[in-house]
């Protein structure tokens, strides 16, 4: 690992190609999982602000388990995720044919909302775990994305790059920069040559 500020940072990502490739995994990450996509404090309000907005898009199912349940639940004492609708898929799908999307970053792109969509599901496949003051920031590698690590890998494109935008949201653009020399200096040092 290496720190950039209060942010450790796991060696996974000194040589980690991805690429979203949609008609491979159809949107996977968002209707599989044992519980919605995790949130920030103040996104449980983003998020109950956007559904005006979004509900059109999404799936009858996801209306009324919105309408039983809201948009968010507390899994935990003070750790919250989007509600999910039976089977685990997010109440914020939207479907284009076969793949499941965001209806949040949809709208987002047409400039109805400020919100893209939840920090957490901006930043994967980055996971934060979190220790006090400490930040640490893990690449998490499934079957699911398997396609995505491949086409990655085809087009020479690595996380760190893909997820520029998510990272300078949730820790400024200075930070990024930062965060981008500490990666090639580690990657020097370790001798890694990316895929």
């Amino acid at each position: 690992m290496f720190a950039v500020d209060h942010v450790l940072v796991s060696d996974d990502l000194l040589d980690a190609p991805f690429a979203c490739n949609l008609g491979a995994c159809l949107g996977g990450c968002c209707v599989q999982g044992t519980a919605g996509a995790p949130l920030e404090k103040d996104e449980r309000g983003m998020l109950e602000s956007a559904l005006p907005t979004v509900a059109h898009l999404l799936t009858p199912e996801a209306r009324a388990t919105i309408a039983r349940q809201g948009v968010w639940e507390e899994t935990a004492p003070g750790h919250y995720n989007t509600t999910c609708v039976e089977g685990g898929q997010c109440v914020f799908v939207t479907f284009e044919g076969r793949v499941a999307k965001c209806a949040l970053q949809h709208v987002h792109a047409q400039g109805k909302i400020d919100f893209p969509k939840p920090l957490s599901c901006h930043l994967y496949p980055i996971r934060v775990e979190r220790y006090d003051d400490l930040e640490v920031l893990n690449y998490e590698q499934i079957g699911l994305c398997a396609p995505a690590r491949r086409h990655g890998a085809r087009i020479g494109l690595q996380a760190a790059d893909l997820l520029e935008e998510p990272l300078t949201r949730r820790y400024g653009q200075a930070w990024y920069e930062r965060f981008r020399l500490a990666l090639e200096q580690r990657r020097a040092d370790l001798g890694v040559r990316t895929a």
